[in-house]
Parts: structure tokens; C-alpha cells; sequence
């Protein structure tokens, strides 16, 4: 296949991925009933994402021109570690190996194994050419190069056991706003998006707040109301009734709308269902500590509130070029 042809799957892909076809309907229930974090609005939400920022063709030709894209390549089989906290979590990952030309031998994360194996069956299936370029596999070895997402435990085994290959190993991640008391109803509305999306559990996903002293709470805690339906979630539910009894147990602060709790705290990780918070002064530096473990930040002066769910082709995880480094292998 040349780099057409590529481009070209990809576009059928995604009009695949946004079908009603029978078997990716039944991949996409029984997605949920294997992992109930994947609700059937996000993972619509997820392909939608997909096919608009990045399968959308004109935009895929701005990216591959971009990095002066042609056929002249070594192609070498690079081994992929997905993560799994949200629906096809990896798929910008998986593009960009495909379209650069190189091979690929996925071993897709147990949280997200079905949504994965039924876009591969369908590309084997549809384009059998691709069957030599995508690859799966309950174990990687042999490869020329990895490129693995986990957790900060997982990434610890990564840099030991892919150490002598090139690589790119990803850690835990998390996003934070600074809202400075200003805003609209429209952009708290955006924040409650980019908080709750996917639950929370997303590496974009908005899980501390920074706020100017003598902020009032109250919109902010009106504008979450529209998400209150997440509290059907069994799951959910969970989290939010263990995370509310440790606060009481603990007797220590907090505000809440009956499905989220917000709650200061240094750290810029928050448990699901919760929001932590730090106040800051008006007119000093924002504080920006542990700026190794953001992924965005969003208000003024930085990412537009509502954006952070929704990467283009140019957004990288961790901000590490995953094109580039496979052109340079």
C-alpha cells in the first residue's frame, strides 16, 4: 500500500466506525457489558471525535504534508501497548504508525480489548493488504520499537524491558483549569464537560482547579447538573458514596450538587467523582506544581474550556511527537 491508499482506508474506516453495521453495533454493547465505564453515549462520543478531528481526509493531508510524507521508507514493526481508560484511547497511536508505513503488533489493554480487535477484524477483512501492516498480540516481542501508555507502576516495567529499543513509554497523566471568577455560564458549562467526559478518567480530563480567593462555588456547582445522570452509574455511584463517607468520616470540607464533590487539595489528581481545588491570589503567578504530571491546562491565557476532549491530529500525548519519531526510526 503507498501512502494513498493508507489515507484512503482510513477514510472508509471511519465511515465503518460511524455505521450502524451489526457487528460493530454488537462490539459496541458488548464493549460496555465488559467494562460499564464505557456507556454507550461515550463511546459514540469517542468515534465522533475520531472521525471529525482525525480521519477526516483533508485534515489527514494537512498532517501528512506537514511532515513531508512519501513512500520512501524502512518500515519496521513497532510493538503497541494501549491503555484502555477510555473508548479507543489508542487509536491516534495506532494511526500514526499506519500511516506512516511502518507495521504494527497492538496488544490492546484488557479495559478496551473489544472495540479494538472488531476495528481490526473489519480493516482484515475490508483491506486484506492491511493484514501485513496491523498485527495482534497477547505478547510483544521481536519488535524494532515500542510505544507503550499505563500507569506509573506499568511504565516502570516499560523502561526496563523496551530500554534498548527506541521508544516512547507514556505515565499517568491528568489536566487542570485556573478559572479566574469571570466566566460565563457558556465556559463553566465547557469546564463541567472537560471535568466529566468519560467519567473523568480520560489523561484530558480536568481533575483540579485552580480558583482566585473569595470565589463563589455556586455556578460552578449549578453548571456540573447537567452530568447528574452519571450517578446512575453503578460504578459511578461507587466512588462517589465511598469518596463522600471518607470526607465524613474525616470530617473535612466540601461542597457538592449531589454528584460531584469538590474539595481542596494540593494534589492534581482527584478520585472519581471528585474536583479538588486550590485557591490562589489575585494577581500572582497561579502555582504550577507537579507541571510534569499535566497533560493541558485550560482557562485564560491557556486551552479554550470545552477543547480539551476533543485532540486533532497535532495534539500528542505528553507533548512527545509520535510522527516524528517514527519517520526517524
Amino acid at each position: 500500500m503507498n501512502l494513498h491508499d493508507r489515507i484512503d482506508i482510513m477514510a472508509e474506516l471511519a465511515n465503518f466506525l460511524c455505521s450502524q453495521n451489526p457487528e460493530w453495533v454488537s462490539a459496541k454493547l458488548k464493549a460496555e457489558s465488559e467494562n460499564p465505564w464505557f456507556t454507550q453515549g461515550f463511546i459514540e462520543l469517542s468515534i465522533k471525535n475520531i472521525a471529525r478531528e482525525y480521519l477526516n481526509k483533508d485534515k489527514l493531508n494537512a498532517w501528512v504534508n506537514f511532515y513531508h510524507l512519501d513512500d520512501n521508507i524502512n518500515p519496521k514493526l513497532v510493538g503497541l501497548v494501549m491503555a484502555g481508560n477510555i473508548p479507543l484511547v489508542g487509536f491516534h497511536d495506532f494511526l500514526c504508525l499506519f500511516i506512516s508505513g511502518h507495521r504494527q503488533m497492538i496488544k490492546p489493554s484488557s479495559k478496551d480489548d473489544v472495540l479494538i480487535r472488531e476495528m481490526v477484524k473489519y480493516l482484515h477483512l475490508q483491506f486484506p493488504e492491511t493484514s501485513t501492516y496491523i498485527l495482534l498480540a497477547d505478547q510483544l516481542k521481536g519488535c524494532d520499537a515500542y510505544i507503550a501508555t499505563g500507569s506509573n507502576n506499568s511504565s516502570r516495567y516499560f523502561e526496563q524491558y523496551f530500554s534498548k529499543y527506541p521508544h516512547i513509554i507514556r505515565k499517568n497523566k491528568t489536566s487542570v483549569a485556573v478559572l479566574t471568577g469571570d466566566e460565563s455560564e457558556t465556559d463553566l458549562a465547557l469546564l463541567a464537560a472537560d471535568v466529566q467526559t468519560f467519567f473523568g478518567l480520560g489523561c484530558r480530563n480536568v481533575t483540579k482547579i485552580y480558583v482566585p480567593e473569595g470565589y463563589d462555588f455556586i455556578p460552578l456547582l449549578n453548571s456540573f447538573k447537567k452530568f447528574d445522570y452519571l450517578i446512575e452509574n453503578q460504578r459511578y455511584k461507587n466512588n462517589y458514596d465511598y469518596q463522600l463517607s471518607i470526607l465524613l468520616l474525616n470530617r473535612q470540607h466540601y461542597m457538592t450538587n449531589g454528584s460531584i464533590l469538590l474539595v481542596e487539595n494540593d494534589s492534581p489528581f482527584s478520585p472519581i467523582s471528585v474536583l479538588n481545588y486550590n485557591f490562589y491570589k489575585p494577581g500572582e503567578p497561579v502555582p504550577r506544581e507537579n507541571i510534569q504530571d499535566l497533560q493541558c491546562i485550560s482557562g485564560k491565557g491557556q486551552m479554550q474550556p470545552g477543547t480539551l476532549q476533543h485532540p486533532g491530529l497535532f495534539d500528542y500525548a505528553d507533548g512527545v511527537d509520535t510522527m516524528a519519531f517514527l519517520l526517524q526510526l
